[in-house]
Parts: C-alpha cells; sequence; structure tokens
C-alpha cells in the first residue's frame, strides 16, 4: 500500500525553489507536470484509472520556514539515484543535512540522503534495497 497521494510544501520564493526542485525531482525520475508563477508540480497525480501514482507540489507562501523535525521523503529507485538527488540539490542551491550512506538504525539496507531547500525545508532521498551481490563483495 501506497500511503501518501500527494505532498505539498510551501516556499516562500518559487523562483529560488524551480532549479532545486527541478534538480532534485529529475535526478529522481520525476516529471514536471506544470510550471505556474505560484506552484510547481512532480510525478503524475492519481485517477479513477491510475491509483497508484504520487504526486508533488511546490507553491508559494509566503510564511516563514522555522527549523523543524519535518521533513518529507522521496523513494528513490537506487542507491545511484540518491546520490544524483544529493548532488543535483548541492548544485542548485540545497545545502546537505546527512550525505548518501546507510542508515542502519532504520534497517540495513536503509539508504539515504538529506538535503534543506534554499528555503529551509528538510528533504530525503531513501532506497530501500540492498546492493547488487557484485557490490557487496
Amino acid at each position: 500500500m501506497q500511503l501518501l497521494d500527494h505532498v505539498s510544501i510551501g516556499v516562500p520564493d518559487i523562483e529560488q525553489a524551480r532549479p532545486f526542485y527541478d534538480a532534485v525531482m529529475a535526478a529522481l525520475g520525476a516529471s514536471k507536470v506544470y510550471d505556474r508563477p505560484t506552484a510547481l508540480g512532480y510525478g503524475e497525480r492519481c485517477n479513477a484509472n491510475d491509483i497508484a501514482s504520487t504526486y508533488l507540489a511546490v507553491y508559494l507562501d509566503p510564511a516563514e520556514v522555522g527549523t523543524s523535525k519535518r521533513h518529507w521523503c522521496f523513494k528513490a529507485a537506487s542507491r545511484e539515484h540518491v546520490h544524483a538527488f544529493f548532488e543535483a540539490g548541492l548544485s542548485a542551491g540545497g545545502r546537505s543535512d546527512g550525505a548518501p550512506g546507510l542508515r542502519p538504525h532504520y534497517h540495513g539496507d536503509y539508504y539515504a540522503a538529506f538535503l534543506v531547500d534554499p528555503a529551509g525545508n528538510r528533504i530525503e532521498a531513501v532506497c530501500h534495497t540492498a546492493p547488487p551481490a557484485r557490490e557487496r563483495a
């Protein structure tokens, strides 16, 4: 079961957020589905014929983003995608909140990276699968 249908992240400056989210979503293979003056959309919305898709909206919100434990985690198809997400985010104005690597306190193959977007939102990419046998040797 996929628990989330969609997530919305508020940012005070959409122009600053655009290159960051374009980069990290492309690194994870998520298509950009709209680009408006006050909102960006990535992924695919569900409909009656597709109930498995997920969707991210980044929208203009003038409220300050304060420090909190709130964050959004995106599934990555591979550990390589986790690295691509992290590098793309750093290159597009984000800052590291945890380099790519194993987080065995979650489970033995939990491989993730954490970023803070230009507005201060915390995001993560995670791959739950074990590496191929050739990489474990």
